[in-house]
């Protein structure tokens, strides 16, 4: 009752009524809500810190920036739910409000889209060389098909497109990376997708502050050949799957192409097979099941293992 009272007394106020209705939509930052709602930011931060205290919405720091959106969980969510899907959109500062996140979200998208396009020559040259991302996707869609996972954590998340390749099929889905610039083209691409059961999260990969035995799955796509250890994120994958959770690894096998570390920053040039699994096995994954698709000149590795051993 008590939790109930906090969250109807947080919100019986215009200014967090429209807040809720926005951090319900997208994930915003204060300056952003700011300037959505035409008022200062001290004022913003304040009904904010209410919001935020009664459980209504969850807040994350990415960089210098806090990120708010609504709460994934508790009796916050349950009103909050009720009172967004009741907002009256006809309502002239309601429209107002949406209008100008749809011109706010238009903004980010535009941004993405550039910070995509200077970066993706370097990408497609890539690409050319090895499968194509489709054929691995459809095997990465069937190594989880007729499971029931509730959660996944995609480690190293880019632009967030397995987020988008398994949100229909898992119920919530975090992607973390160290580049707050991939995190904008993420963020702008799930928002594009109209995709809600997705977070977004500035992270090192190698120590993760997120708690211990928590996600059913864990991915790691193409991101160990920039590490300069990469059994440490093997392990941190271990450490926050649950007791019986997979962990899917994608990476290039190994390879002699030596202009990947000059002209990619590539750490490593791929990996052997029997490397990856006992960097596996030693993390405690068993039952290690391994897939190769041959490019034009780099084969790509896939590696699943299921968490066995503490």
């Amino acid at each position: 009752m008590d939790d109930l009272l906090r969250v109807l007394k947080a919100l019986a106020e215009p200014t967090r009524l429209r807040l809720l209705n926005l951090c319900a939509r997208a994930e915003l930052t204060v300056s952003e809500l700011a300037l959505l709602l035409g008022q200062s930011q001290p004022r913003i931060s304040r009904h904010l810190k209410l919001l935020y205290q009664a459980g209504i919405l969850d807040r994350h720091r990415e960089g210098s920036w806090v990120y708010f959106r609504l709460a994934s969980g508790g009796v916050g969510l349950s009103v909050a739910s009720v009172l967004v899907s009741s907002m009256p959109e006809e309502d002239p500062t309601v429209k107002l409000d949406i209008t100008r996140l749809h011109s706010l979200l238009d903004e980010r998208a535009q941004k993405a889209t550039e910070y995509f396009n200077d970066n993706a020559t370097n990408w497609h040259s890539i690409r050319s060389l090895h499968a194509e991302d489709k054929d691995v996707e459809k095997i990465l869609l069937e190594l989880l098909s007729g499971r029931d996972f509730q959660s996944l954590l995609d480690m190293g998340t880019g632009t967030g497109r397995l987020l988008e390749l398994f949100s229909p099929s898992v119920s919530s889905l975090v992607g973390v990376d160290s580049s707050s610039e991939m995190l904008k083209v993420a963020r702008s691409n799930l928002e594009r997708q109209g995709i809600r059961n997705c977070k977004l999260r500035q992270e090192d990969v190698r120590q993760l502050r997120i708690q211990s035995d928590f996600f059913d799955v864990a991915t790691v796509y193409q991101v160990l050949h920039f590490i300069e250890n990469p059994a440490e994120v093997v392990c941190e994958a271990a450490r926050v799957l649950k007791s019986t959770g997979r962990l899917i690894v994608v990476d290039f096998e190994e390879h002699d192409m030596e202009n990947l570390r000059a002209e990619h920053s590539h750490r490593w040039l791929g990996f052997k097979t029997e490397t990856v699994i006992g960097w596996m096995d030693e993390a405690g994954f068993t039952k290690i099941d391994h897939y190769a698709l041959a490019g034009r000149e780099l084969t790509v590795g896939i590696w699943m293992g299921q968490k066995t051993k503490p």
